[in-house]
């Protein structure tokens, strides 16, 4: 073999034949890996409530075009409200699997199905991308005169497993890729075109078309913000990076022809038949891009490490001791795509999650890298770290839930009552088993990984991925009914849906209903749970009122709308551990003058 490695291999991993043969033959079984995604998208997928802001807002614009017309299709909203941001590829998808599976298992769960297809998008492009650049000549070991060096396909493999490991250990993707919203999308997209850059120096046609594609769906899932740092990447390899340059020609002849007449497909009948849309799409875009402010700053300063740990100090270390192959692919690749996000970054007046998200894909092909190079007792520190401080939050989770089933320790018990008032412990059998196995199964892991002491590059990676996997499980079986209390709208959607059907009765009619003061998530978590829809004016002769409750009353009593006849007033009894000044409230009343106006 006549490839190469960084001189500093052979002083950080002996080239024994022994040791190198050891990490060919240590390979991380299919089922293993598989499994633990499996395990990772869907846990949080089912049993959850929607919970409030993007996740319902997203359902809700899914549920929207799902019972709308092309109208909702070409430009999305939400319950009448339109959402003239990002873009519509999320609410395309969700639609369609709300239409395909809603009759077997409901709109909810229908709509959840486009996370399951954009992480296998993200993780298989993150896989195969990885694979394809570590096989190359430039990433293998140094050839040992005697031979035993790993095989550049299993050597490929074993990065490639250690990139995917890694995005599993990220925590800032983990809410993310469960949440109905362009996030999933936008990262998939991300993937995509990762592999589609990795695949271009030996099939530069087949990757052109799929470069085409990440290019399309990302401006299609978040505008401007998604496909600029795609863009600028490529910018940068066609400069800096010799061997991409021959499939240059075809990313100008395929892969931007291609991406811009989708773009277009939707783009354009948008503009002509819903220009009041695009022009709030426009500003939305425009409003995003400035130079970066000093509440954008901190805001990336408290973010960033959830979406840039474990990756960014090894992607870091990576650039290092790689820095005499920086123009070679299997650096230059991820790190024009670093160096993309770093830019977005910069030029992003208050960066939000999408923004950190640019970074976890390129991050978690370089932090792959450097675990070549990285010393046997860094590695076991890190898989210490990993054993303390998710064994701990896998103890703390327990504590909690046996906190709330026996009130023992009580001060504990206590804090968590508080923190949801009114909501009744009950004891779930499946829920309890499904914990108690991922505990004995994180048990077992740790055991086997310090008995066995696997050599794979995927060793110090595989107890964080699975300890992130662990805890998930643990929060989304043992805490799920407290957080959907304490995070869901079905209990006050389904009070105002009942009082309106009372109303119904009485008067014989359904009549329209006015909202006054009513958010988004709120009238997201109406029309995803009962398809309640609010008119935003007009003469309706009800009126949903959301506020303050004391101001409501005010109102109520001696204001607007006195002498109104109300049919309902309430709200979720997670709100009473918050001050009565900032508490919300809702009130349904039939006012004493229909035509009154808004408040």
């Amino acid at each position: 073999m006549s490839s190469r490695f960084p001189s500093f291999y052979s002083s950080i991993m002996p080239p024994t034949p022994a040791r190198l043969t050891a990490v060919a033959a240590t390979k991380l079984p299919r089922w293993g890996l598989l499994g633990l995604c499996v395990l990772y998208i869907v846990v949080g997928l089912i049993r959850r409530e929607p919970w409030k802001s993007e996740d319902v807002i997203g359902l809700a614009q899914m549920w929207s075009a799902y019972q709308g017309g092309w109208q909702q299709w070409l430009a999305p909203e939400a319950a009448g409200v339109a959402v003239s941001q990002e873009g519509p590829i999320a609410t395309w998808l969700g639609a369609l699997c709300m239409e395909l599976f809603a009759p077997l298992g409901g709109h909810i769960l229908a709509g959840r199905l486009p996370n399951l297809i954009w992480f296998t998008i993200a993780s298989a492009s993150l896989w195969y991308g990885t694979y394809l650049l570590g096989r190359r000549p430039e990433a293998q070991p140094l050839a040992l005169p005697f031979g035993g060096q790993p095989e550049p396909r299993d050597y490929g493999r074993m990065l490639a497993d250690a990139a995917l490991l890694l995005l599993l250990a990220t925590l800032g993707v983990l809410w993310r890729s469960h949440e109905t919203s362009a996030e999933p999308a936008s990262l998939a997209f991300h993937a995509l075109a990762f592999y589609s850059l990795a695949r271009m120096l030996d099939h530069p046609r087949a990757a052109s078309v799929t470069l085409g594609l990440a290019l399309a769906g990302a401006f299609l899932s978040r505008g401007f913000p998604a496909v600029v740092p795609q863009l600028l990447a490529v910018a940068l390899l066609a400069w800096r990076c010799q061997p991409l340059r021959p499939g240059v020609r075809w990313i100008a002849l395929v892969s931007l022809p291609l991406a811009l007449v989708l773009s277009l497909a939707w783009w354009l009948p948008a503009a002509l038949l819903k220009p009041y849309w695009m022009s709030g799409w426009w500003g939305w875009n425009a409003s995003v891009f400035g130079l970066l402010s000093p509440q954008g700053l901190s805001g990336a300063a408290r973010n960033m490490p959830w979406f840039l740990w474990p990756t960014g100090p090894l992607a870091l270390l990576a650039l290092w001791r790689w820095r005499g192959y920086l123009a070679s692919p299997h650096v230059a690749i991820p790190g024009a795509l670093t160096a993309a996000g770093l830019v977005l970054l910069c030029t992003v007046r208050e960066p939000v999650d999408a923004e950190y998200l640019v970074l976890v894909i390129p991050c978690s092909v370089l932090g792959a890298l450097a675990l070549p190079t990285l010393r046997r007792g860094l590695i076991n520190a890190l898989d210490w770290f990993a054993v303390m401080v998710f064994s701990a939050a896998a103890c703390v989770v327990w504590i909690g839930w046996i906190a709330m089933m026996t009130g023992v320790p009580p001060k504990i018990a206590r804090n968590i009552a508080r923190q949801t008032p009114g909501f009744e412990v009950e004891f779930s059998l499946f829920a309890f088993g499904a914990a108690l196995a991922a505990t004995v199964a994180w048990v077992a892991l740790i055991a086997w990984r310090f008995r066995a002491r696997p050599t794979g590059l995927w060793r110090g990676t595989v107890l964080s991925a699975s300890g992130v996997v662990t805890c998930w499980l643990l929060i989304m079986t043992l805490w799920l009914p407290s957080i959907n209390y304490n995070k869901s709208y079905r209990e006050v959607s389904n009070r105002v849906a009942h009082a309106l059907e009372q109303e119904r009765v009485r008067t014989g009619k359904r009549e329209c209903v006015r909202s006054s003061g009513l958010g988004l998530s709120q009238r997201a978590s109406f029309a995803v749970f009962d398809g309640l829809r609010f008119e935003l004016t007009g003469d309706c002769p009800l009126v949903l009122l959301q506020g303050n409750a004391s101001v409501l009353w005010n109102a109520v009593q001696r204001g607007e709308y006195a002498g109104s006849r109300v049919l309902w007033e309430g709200t979720r009894a997670a709100e009473f551990r918050r001050a009565p000044e900032v508490r919300e409230y809702f009130i349904l009343l039939r006012p004493a003058h229909p035509g009154h106006p808004a408040s």
